[in-house]
Order: C-alpha cells, then structure tokens, then sequence
C-alpha cells in the first residue's frame, strides 16, 4: 500500500467536497412554449427551475450535476433538459386539465342577474 498516494487522494478528496464552497449565485431567464423559464444556481450549490405559464407556476429542485463546471455550460449542453422537461409538461398538464367540483364561472350584469329584461340607459333616466 503506497502510503503517499493514500495521502495525496484524501487531500483531493478534501479539496473537491463541493459542500464545502460557496457558489456565486447565478440566474438564467428564457421563454419556453410561451412560458417563463428561470434557473438558479444558488450559493449553496443546488439549482432551482421556475416555470409559470398562464398563471401556473411550478418549481424544481436539482442536484447540480458538474459543480466545477460554469453553470451557464451545464444549461448549454443539456445537463438540466430533463427536469425542464418534466416541469413544462407538468404545467402544461395542469393547464389542459379541468375539474370536475369547480369551474370558472362568469359574473353576470346586475340586471341579468335580476332576471330583469328592461335595460335602463342614460337616455331614459331625461
């Protein structure tokens, strides 16, 4: 057993412990099928992806897969694809969905709601 190459890879082990850095936050904003997509690396080195379509908003949370690697790389070559993926179908799903216990319902006029058919103007109050 050589006792320096021991040595030596638990030192580089020490040295490459990614929860032991501070990662500089970072923010990327992009449209996707009509949709705001925002990714973030945060200082502690995990990555959350926003995406808000119509109203839904929905959120992920990723392990960064290549911590020494500029996060805007990572974004470039696809590293996160898959869970962006999930997150817009996921959206898009709830959207395309409806319930069966609510619906949106419009708010009728006053005078409809009266069951009124006499509909009074400006004109006829001179």
């Amino acid at each position: 057993m050589d006792v320096k190459a021991l040595f030596k890879k638990g030192i580089e082990k020490e040295l490459l412990d990614v929860d032991d850095y501070i990662f500089m936050p970072e923010r990327v904003d992009m449209v996707i099928d009509d949709g705001n997509l925002i990714c973030v690396l945060n200082s502690d080195g995990s990555v959350n992806i926003f995406y808000s379509k119509d109203g839904i908003t929905d959120v992920r949370a990723a392990a960064r897969k290549h911590p020494f690697t500029e996060f805007e790389t990572e974004l470039h070559h696809g590293i996160y694809d898959d869970v962006i993926e999930d997150l817009v179908d996921g959206v898009n799903d709830i959207i395309n969905s409806h319930s069966k216990y609510f619906r949106i319902s419009k708010v009728l006029p006053m005078a409809a709601a009266l069951g009124s058919e006499q509909v009074i103007t400006d004109a006829d109050k001179y």
